[in-house]
């Protein structure tokens, strides 16, 4: 069983380089707080969550459950950037145990 306490792990690529972020349960909200407080990519989380600006896209491997659960503007979004495989916004996934263990990787909108 997943405690608290634990920590939670997850892989980032982000502009040809890889960073393994440690956190917890409600150190952060979304999976976009803590790529930006943690690595800081430029021009990435420009509306702070609101799933409307598609600067924090990102392509995730090894979690199903993660890309089923779309919100309005999230999709909406996705579908004007014109992807539609393993692409998230990272400010709709909450930090939570069901991220323990994902790898993604930061998409720079084109």
């Amino acid at each position: 069983m997943f405690k608290p306490e634990n920590n939670i792990i997850v892989t980032v690529s982000c502009e040809g380089e890889i960073y393994q972020l440690n956190t917890h349960h409600n150190e952060y909200r979304s999976l976009m707080m803590l790529i930006l407080d943690k690595i800081s990519p430029e021009d990435f989380g420009d509306c702070l969550g609101m799933g409307k600006c598609g600067t924090c896209l990102v392509e995730i491997s090894g979690n199903a459950n993660l890309l089923t659960s779309y919100n309005r503007n999230e999709e909406a979004t996705i579908a004007k950037a014109g992807i539609n495989t393993n692409v998230r916004l990272a400010c709709q996934i909450l930090v939570g145990e069901n991220i323990q263990g994902i790898q993604v990787e930061v998409l720079r909108p084109k």
